[in-house]
């Protein structure tokens, strides 16, 4: 039975407890609000730390570290967890920086322990589909991709919190929308050129950065693409869609999150009903992407157990790193 640390007991981390607790036994959680830590150990049994510096020392017998911190922290996190001889398991974004990734994969190899980075949108039932057609050569040589990212965070969800803020949560890319910046890179392959623009409509002083975005892609591969990215969809999430053209067939992922199969029409090929998809994590006045960090930690100890190889490493979480930054880099 594998065994599991929290740092970072906001609400991400209470629903990585949930399911390091179905998974294994979650034995330490730590939060710098020490009251935050405090209700999930009464919850889950486990002994409470302030101090990351302090679990690391103590807990030698935990075997993932979950690393649950403001965006920010991410790398100091995951790189001192390492450091001391755990498998860490990071949220997204993996950082806000790619020379701190680097640091990250660097530290995992010198430790020789497993980095995953969480990116439980791959698993949603009709993304599980399209990458499958993708592989199998059914949609032919790839023309253009398509991607749209309408959702709302208003007023109340950056007060009195890091998010906003450059240093700790780094802009809409990286928070809100790092998850379609991987399905982009999953399905698509790695971006070459980037033209960008973005601009701050109704945060003003609310956040350091933009609250929407538009950015036009070509692909190594030499196939084009565009995102459309914004947090300024009234009253409610609209949309969370990724559309790709292919020679021999075209199809879009929709609804919010990437949930819905919206269109398919592919040579040879008969309409596929995907599975029923999970409800969207939710985080009270506000919905979040697809809840599937069940799967991400069976992953987790299929790895460890040696019955799968990791394929949500850091090498995978620093090409979206790498993305995002060309994007924010153009837009300047």
């Amino acid at each position: 039975m594998l065994t599991f640390a929290i740092i970072g007991c906001g609400a991400i981390g209470t629903r990585h407890a949930l399911h390091a607790a179905a998974t294994g036994r979650l034995t330490a959680v730590c939060d710098i609000d020490i009251s935050k830590a405090q209700r999930l150990a009464e919850a889950y049994g486990a002994r409470v730390y302030a101090d990351a510096a302090a679990l690391l020392e103590n807990e030698k017998d935990v075997d993932v570290v979950a690393v649950c911190t403001p965006n920010g922290w991410h790398a100091r996190h995951s790189i001192d967890s390492l450091k001391a001889g755990f498998h860490v398991l990071c949220e997204k974004p993996m950082a806000i920086r790619s020379t701190d990734a680097r640091d990250m994969i660097r530290a995992a190899e010198q430790a020789d322990r497993q980095l995953f980075v969480i990116k439980q949108n791959r698993f949603n039932p009709p993304v599980v589909i399209v990458k499958q057609l993708l592989e199998e050569g059914r949609l032919g040589r790839i023309c253009s991709v398509q991607v749209n990212c309408s959702w709302n965070r208003m007023g109340d969800y950056y007060l009195n919190s890091w998010h906003g803020t450059r240093d700790m949560d780094g802009g809409i890319l990286f928070t809100q929308f790092s998850h379609f910046i991987d399905i982009l890179y999953w399905m698509a392959g790695d971006v070459s050129e980037v033209t960008a623009f973005t601009g701050n409509f109704l945060h003003r002083g609310q956040i350091e950065f933009e609250d929407a975005g538009v950015a036009c892609l070509r692909f190594a591969s030499g196939a084009i693409g565009s995102l459309h990215f914004t947090i300024n969809s009234y009253g409610r999430n609209m949309e969370g869609s990724v559309a790709i053209i292919g020679e021999k067939g075209s199809v879009k992922i929709g609804g919010q999150y990437l949930n819905t199969l919206d269109y398919q029409q592919v040579e040879g090929l008969a309409i596929i009903q995907p599975v029923e998809a999970k409800a969207p994590n939710q985080y009270g006045a506000y919905e979040g992407s697809m809840s599937n960090h069940d799967k991400m930690y069976q992953h987790v100890a299929d790895v460890i157990a040696g019955r799968d190889t990791n394929r949500f490493s850091g090498h995978e979480g620093l090409r979206t790193v790498e993305i995002i930054e060309k994007i924010y880099q153009a837009a300047k």
